[in-house]
């Protein structure tokens, strides 16, 4: 291809900037449209009867206004439950998922004491079960369901700084100790929580191995743009800098505009898509 690749990270809000980083390390090639569906966050408050249709609106809508080249689901929710039905509703876009890493913490953990640091929602789900006993059967498996993390990240990206108290709460029944072993690999199963890492590594009982599923995501990413023949191209930048476009109808505040700059986001825009339920 001459052309840069267009890449779409999608997330229900800010946990997949974890992602477009990763992918933009690998890809500086490529032009990236950020899209974070702040007006339907929390995806896991959603029945699932609303959530495919509002995915697959939001998503439709972003493919007729930007022809990206591969879309990115930086959401494990927004994952495992729609995924099929974008495959399906869009067969020509190539799309990559985001799973719970419950592989790579099985295969990293010497103790075979791991735990899962979820949402509620993916802690709940056949998928994360079947994973579980797919790929973890030969080690002790704790899946935390933290209704409280994700809105903490991303407060912490607005501006906010989350208390000790409340981030220790949610990740210390992640720390188990069982028959002499004590976990020392955790997978970080929502896109929000390594926004938090540098908290969670101060606030551990003990140090252990977190597994951020991004830099895997981001070489899928690339695995997938080179396939379709875009080779990477470390020569000129590409000429439309990142986007990040919200949802939502409130701009983002100072605070949050200078750490998308950090991440390599310049350009920011509003499409306000309100959450209706039919």
């Amino acid at each position: 291809m001459s052309r840069a690749p267009r890449i779409l990270v999608f997330d229900s809000g800010l946990g997949g900037l974890t992602v477009f980083v990763e992918v933009a390390r690998l890809r500086p090639d490529a032009e990236f449209v950020y899209a974070a569906d702040e007006a339907g966050f929390p995806y896991g408050a959603l029945p699932e009867s609303a959530l495919a249709p509002r995915v697959l609106s939001v998503i439709g809508r972003l493919i007729e206004t930007y022809a990206p080249d591969v879309a990115v689901i930086a959401c494990n929710t927004a994952s495992t439950l729609v995924l099929p039905h974008l495959r399906s509703a869009f067969p020509t876009l190539p799309f990559v998922g985001t799973v719970p890493a419950i592989k790579p913490a099985a295969y990293q953990s010497r103790s075979k004491v791991i735990s899962v640091l979820a949402t509620p929602g993916t802690v709940a789900r056949d998928y994360t079960h079947d994973l579980v006993r797919t790929y973890a059967a030969d080690c002790s498996v704790t899946l935390i369901g933290s209704s409280a993390l994700a809105s903490l990240a991303e407060a912490f990206m607005q501006g906010e700084a989350p208390s000790d108290k409340a981030i220790l709460r949610e990740i210390a029944p992640a720390f188990i100790e069982d028959g002499g072993q004590r976990t020392d690999s955790i997978a970080l199963a929502c896109t929000h929580y390594p926004l938090l890492i540098e908290q969670f590594e101060r606030l551990a009982p003990w140090p252990v191995t977190w597994i951020d599923p991004a830099p895997a995501i981001a070489r899928r990413t690339d695995h997938v743009l080179e396939d379709l023949g875009f080779r990477l191209d470390t020569g000129e930048p590409p000429a439309n800098p990142a986007l990040a476009l919200f949802t939502g109808a409130t701009e983002p505040g100072p605070k949050l505009r200078e750490a998308l700059r950090r991440r390599g986001i310049d350009r920011i825009a509003l499409e306000p898509m309100p959450l209706v339920f039919a």
